[in-house]
């Protein structure tokens, strides 16, 4: 028999997680073959954004924790590819595996990159490769094409991500459609997420709110933009009034979302909404459940809007620009930048029935990761 393969996954941020849950449940019916290894990066150290999601997610504790904290992109990066060069060097990996489009993702695939063991560099293996939004000034986007540059095994989400990856000149053996890993948590986790009492003890009830995310750095790190955001809030919240005048707008404020406003001094304006709840970064399940039972999302998140997707509930997503395109031409999202009328108008198609039904994309069916380990498996033995 073959000798064991020692995998090690790479999380860093809360999107990670999700990804790597149904990968790491899936290699577990394969312990006779790998040797998995978890590596949290400390990218997000907040309790509320790491370990919080872990235990929903029922993920284990990670073998090896960096606490590479914040700083900098240049600060944060550095830190993570001095410390993930030692567990490397010590470890010997046969495959790294890394998540989405963090700084964690680009500083794992860098050091495997420029790491040479056993007659070569070590390879990777990236989980949500291909996606682009075109967008440059996004450090997400040059997180992505970097590491899809130095990746081995490209694991794709949608088709879209397929035909970026050949327009810049990928090869077809290192590509893969899976699907995404984040449908089969939420798949997994039905039961648990429906059993959620969040609900009930922020006192709403089904189809009663909206629900809202904030936390790009391009909207709450300019004054300018936060200031927008929060004037959007205050117009969506008027004009859901008028359909329903029990509406609320429920927001679980990332820190970094609160740090901002507490230094633009906007915070008060924010807390003065009418209707608004806001509370603590919410948990995985509690998440979902605020997700499947809310009227529509307002977000700027990446996630958010495949998981709207999959669960048809409406997804205003406050980006000039997106990289899930099928989000946009097959499910129930909606790209409206900051632009306000856009927003309200498309706010009153909700409330009126007149908003788009999505329809689920033919690859979210909860089955990306057993595709995922099955390509693992055949490339390593």
């Amino acid at each position: 028999m073959s000798k064991k393969k020692k995998i090690i996954s790479v999380v860093g941020a809360r999107p990670n997680f999700m990804k790597l849950a149904p990968i790491e449940r899936e290699l577990k019916k394969h312990r006779s073959l790998f040797n998995h290894l978890i590596v949290h990066t400390g990218q997000h150290y907040d309790h509320r954004l790491s370990k919080v999601f872990f235990k929903d997610l029922d993920l284990p504790e990670p073998d090896i924790y960096l606490g590479a904290g914040s700083g900098s992109h240049a600060e944060q990066t550095a830190k993570i590819m001095t410390e993930f060069e030692k567990v490397v060097l010590k470890e010997k990996p046969d495959l790294v595996i890394v998540f989405g489009d963090v700084n964690s993702t680009i500083a794992c695939a860098l050091v495997c990159s420029k790491i040479h063991h056993a007659g070569g560099t070590i390879p990777i293996a990236h989980v949500e490769a291909g996606l682009r939004s075109f967008d440059n000034t996004m450090p997400e986007e040059i997180n992505r094409i970097v590491t899809d540059a130095l990746s081995d095994m490209l694991f794709i989400t949608e088709r879209a991500g397929v035909e970026n990856l050949l327009e810049e000149g990928v090869s077809k053996k290192k590509i893969y459609l899976t699907g995404d890993t984040m449908i089969d948590s939420l798949v997994h986790f039905s039961k648990k997420i429906s059993s959620s009492d969040v609900l009930k003890r922020l006192g709403l009830s089904k189809q009663s709110y909206i629900l809202a995310t904030i936390h790009r750095p391009v909207n709450v790190d300019n004054r300018q933009n936060l200031e927008k955001i929060i004037s959007i809030f205050e117009k969506i919240s008027k004009e859901a009034l008028k359909f329903n005048p029990e509406t609320k707008i429920v927001l679980p404020i990332h820190p970094r979302t609160l740090k901002m406003a507490e230094k633009f001094s906007l915070l008060k304006r924010l807390k003065n909404i009418k209707n608004l709840i806001t509370t603590e970064p919410a948990g995985y399940t509690d998440f979902i459940k605020l997700l499947t039972d809310c009227k529509f999302v307002v977000t700027d998140s990446g996630g958010i809007q495949e998981e709207a997707t999959f669960l048809k509930i409406p997804c205003l997503t406050l980006r000039e620009s997106f990289e899930r395109p099928e989000t946009l031409i097959l499910g129930s999202n909606t790209l409206c930048g900051l632009n306000e009328n856009l927003i309200i108008k498309k706010t009153a198609e909700i409330y009126s029935g007149k908003y788009k039904k999505g329809k689920i994309p033919r690859l979210m069916d909860g089955k990306a990761a057993q595709r995922i380990v099955k390509a693992i498996k055949t490339r390593l033995f």
